[in-house]
């Protein structure tokens, strides 16, 4: 693969460059009180200590380094406790001064995006694909960030978070394999530091929405988290305890081959009823042109067809939903975690594919499950959030100071 090197994104002479992901990803105490500022701030330190369980000391001495790096700042309103005494003053995330970039490389496009602390998308791009060889799609996506920052000269980027379909190994930063994109041994994570600069950290889709979700989103606070994506690829991943469940080489969560009983798709593996197969986009919009729904491989067609009234696709839209349900069942009986999310076109667009999304997993267990949080921004959230879970698993170790 070419890597020819391009101007970086920041001045490298302040950026240390990327290293590997480390073996144990426990948080950490610093981890536990800024997950707290996230969570419930403006908040005093002597309720993160009641929440955390740590010291008072501790805490006041970890707001005090978040403070130094910008991580945290004091709230500009102070609460007296009970209306007496030395008043409380607040602390809370300072999102005005960092930002994370994210990259997630789909099957037709790019998507490239600057997201705050708290997970909010700043700025996106979308770069459609000419051509899927992956040394070009690396780095014109270097390139799109850096007009993203060029636009936001206030912001300073912490990293990048980079999450793709396929088998991705976190550790190494590779996406070994891809058969969608032909990529085979992508080294992403060297390639792009290359091109930018920064610290750069890669992992699988579902796996960073997973992370998105309990950082950010309707999962905050659950035991544990299954999320499905189902798009041109289909995958899972499986978060308990705060932990995503990785696996060897991070080959979790690789789903797409699971039998369809019934199913008559053929898949590229040379099978009958894969999975991936039967709930992809490809087969929705190859199945909407059969039906003369749109002219289109876009998925996005196919509901909007569905709003203007178009029966076929409302039937194509809700029959997948339901096909998906009973798939997101098995996952249930296999991992019964607390909440299931669900990203897809049809089920973060329509409440009759949700319905049939919670018919397909039974009456039992439907509370349980819910669309994305992110349905305008899952692809961009998707990356970032493979950078912001790093900072909040280890803020001191992935703090501007550390860069």
């Amino acid at each position: 693969m070419a890597r020819t090197a391009a101007p970086p994104v920041h001045s490298p002479s302040s950026l240390a460059p990327s290293s590997p992901a480390p073996s144990s990803r426990r948080r950490t105490s610093a981890s536990v009180v800024l997950r707290s500022v996230l969570e419930h701030g403006p908040v005093a330190r002597s309720t993160i200590a009641r929440l955390t369980g740590l010291s008072p000391a501790s805490v006041t001495d970890y707001c005090a380094r978040f403070a130094e790096l910008g991580l945290i700042r004091e709230s500009s309103a102070p609460r007296r406790s009970n209306g007496v005494g030395r008043p409380h003053v607040p602390v809370d995330l300072d999102d005005s001064r960092f930002v994370v970039g994210g990259v997630h490389v789909a099957v037709p496009y790019t998507t490239v995006a600057l997201l705050d602390l708290r997970g909010r998308m700043a700025a996106r791009r979308e770069l459609k694909h000419q051509g899927t060889d992956p040394g070009a799609v690396l780095a014109r996506a270097a390139d799109g960030l850096r007009a993203l920052l060029a636009d936001a000269p206030r912001c300073r980027p912490l990293g990048i978070g980079v999450a793709v379909g396929g088998w991705v190994d976190r550790e190494s930063g590779t996406v070994v394999e891809h058969p969608l994109l032909g990529w085979r041994d992508v080294a992403v994570r060297d390639v792009l530091s290359e091109h930018t600069g920064l610290p750069v950290h890669v992992d699988g889709h579902a796996r960073a929405l997973v992370n998105a979700e309990r950082l950010f989103g309707r999962a905050r606070g659950s035991a544990s988290v299954l999320h499905l994506f189902v798009g041109n690829v289909v995958d899972a991943a499986f978060a308990t305890h705060d932990e995503v469940h990785h696996g060897p080489r991070s080959q979790a969560g690789a789903i797409a081959h699971l039998p369809v009983p019934g199913s008559t798709e053929p898949c590229d593996c040379g099978r009958i009823g894969c999975l991936q197969a039967e709930l992809s986009e490809r087969t929705l919009c190859r199945r909407a042109r059969e039906a003369g729904v749109v002219d289109s491989v876009n998925p996005m067609h196919v509901v909007a067809a569905a709003a203007a009234g178009d029966r076929e696709a409302v039937r194509l839209l809700v029959e997948r939903a339901r096909g998906i349900g009973r798939a997101a069942r098995l996952l249930l009986d296999v991992l019964n975690p607390e909440t299931v999310v669900v990203t897809e076109v049809g089920i973060v667009h329509r409440e009759d594919c949700l319905g049939a999304l919670r018919e397909g997993v039974g009456d039992e267990r439907a509370a349980a499950v819910v669309p994305t949080s992110f349905p305008d921004s899952v692809l961009a959230v998707a990356g970032g959030s493979v950078a912001l879970d790093v900072l909040y698993r280890d803020p001191l170790a992935a703090s501007p100071e550390a860069i």
